[in-house]
């Protein structure tokens, strides 16, 4: 209805980040959340309580996403499942929506789109052919200091002296929550593709100017290199096999630890303009740290999420259970300690969601979308190309749409083991 003022949600997914979703979503207005679908009832029933503690809505379990499309009080879904479950979700909404169990104004999808460009173009073809609006969920190009640092530097730097040439985005934290993370078949890759594909996307919006579309910028070449540099020695490997009940295997079929990609786009004037984008699983710290940089020809801007406004200390005497209550990926519970205080809203999921809602509301399509979720796709999958073939690799490759990396294959080993 045109004169909509609130839309119902529904999440696909019950873990860690539909949990960190909810929880920004205090923030958002026009939505209430109805459902949560998991492949644990358990999940599924914690996720929903979340939801009506915080007062989010009449959240319940549902039995599946039929279920969900079926039901005419939920208008969009968010969905937030592992990566190997892309497809057969995509395919039950689309079957929904197609053979007429229910309706929906659209669908957000947490990234990445898919394991591989083949996964990522099906799934937007999947939403096409299901007539839905898309949204990419890519929470960094909404984190506040992102688009208000962009916003700065382009206005007054690049006006006064040229367009910035350079953007460096890095994430790195000490590892994943879940075992199926790990597992290279499972997920898709490494941290290549868990958690690059944030770097690459905000690196490119930083450069993107203002008002221009997306694909004004266009890949040139991408070089890139992966190694694993912790999680493949013995006790490391040993602990992520303890975690998951033997199935994870470092020493025979480990995932990277650490990526870098540098990534060269051209803007409609032929102007060179680079993204050096780096990502780890091995760094001890004090947690989650996220930084992006943006450089032009007299300024520069700099983000670092661990810069925080609020620090606390405890001694020693200070015992307590491990916890992520200060900052995600918390590694210590003593010492002087950065504290984020609002993690939803620093990391970009306020602003992420609270676009998302407003553009289904309005009948618009997000301005982040699954051409974007492709695109990152696209970029990544070429990434993987090079470090395998160690050489820089001119974009677009042949044969992209069919290329699976060895570590999704199970068949990479930096260390012949």
């Amino acid at each position: 209805m045109a004169d909509q003022k609130s839309i119902g949600i529904g999440f696909i997914g019950g873990g860690f980040i539909t949990r960190f979703h909810l929880q920004s979503m205090v923030a958002v207005r026009d939505m209430e959340v109805l459902g949560i679908i998991s492949r644990s009832t358990e999940s599924a029933e914690g996720a929903a309580a979340l939801a009506r503690s915080l007062n989010l809505g009449p959240a319940k379990a549902y039995g599946s996403i039929t279920e969900m499309v079926a039901d005419p009080a939920i208008d969009a879904l968010w969905i937030c499942a592992p990566n190997f479950t892309r497809i057969e979700v995509m395919e039950e909404i689309c079957d929904a929506v197609v053979t007429g169990k229910g309706s929906l104004k659209g669908i957000a999808c947490e990234k990445p789109l898919g394991r591989n460009v083949a996964e990522a173009r099906q799934v937007r073809a999947l939403a096409l052919k299901a007539g839905l609006l898309d949204g990419y969920l890519e929470n960094q190009v909404f984190a506040p200091s992102v688009v208000r640092g962009r916003e700065i530097v382009w206005a007054r730097g690049a006006a006064a002296t040229g367009r910035p040439y350079m953007a460096r985005a890095a994430e790195e934290h000490s590892g994943p929550h879940m075992p199926w993370f790990w597992e290279g078949e499972l997920q898709g890759g490494g941290v290549l593709n868990d958690m690059l594909c944030h770097s690459v996307e905000v690196a490119r919006y930083l450069l993107t100017e203002p008002g221009a579309p997306r694909d004004s910028l266009k890949p040139v070449s991408v070089n890139a290199f992966t190694d694993c540099l912790k999680w493949q020695l013995p006790e490391y490997a040993q602990e992520l096999s303890d975690n998951s009940d033997g199935k994870t295997d470092y020493l025979k079929r480990p995932a990277e630890d650490f990526a870098r990609a540098m990534i060269e786009y051209r803007d409609s004037q032929g102007q060179h303009l680079i993204v050096d984008a780096t990502t780890s699983w091995n760094y001890v710290g004090a947690g989650l740290r996220l930084s992006m940089e943006l450089l032009g020809p007299e300024y520069s801007m700099s983000v670092n999420t661990l810069d925080t406004d609020l620090k606390v200390f405890f001694s020693r005497a200070v015992v307590g259970k491990q916890s992520e209550d200060l900052v995600e990926k918390q590694n210590a519970e003593s010492g002087l300690m950065p504290v984020v205080g609002n993690e939803g809203g620093t990391y970009g999921y306020e602003w992420e969601n609270r676009h998302m809602v407003q553009a289904f509301l309005a009948g618009e399509r997000p301005r982040e979308n699954f051409d974007d979720g492709v695109a990152v796709t696209e970029l990544l999958m070429t990434a993987y190309m090079s470090a395998e073939q160690g050489k820089t690799v001119a974009f677009p490759p042949e044969n992209l749409e069919s290329f699976v990396p060895a570590v999704a294959r199970g068949e990479w080993n930096p260390k012949g083991g």
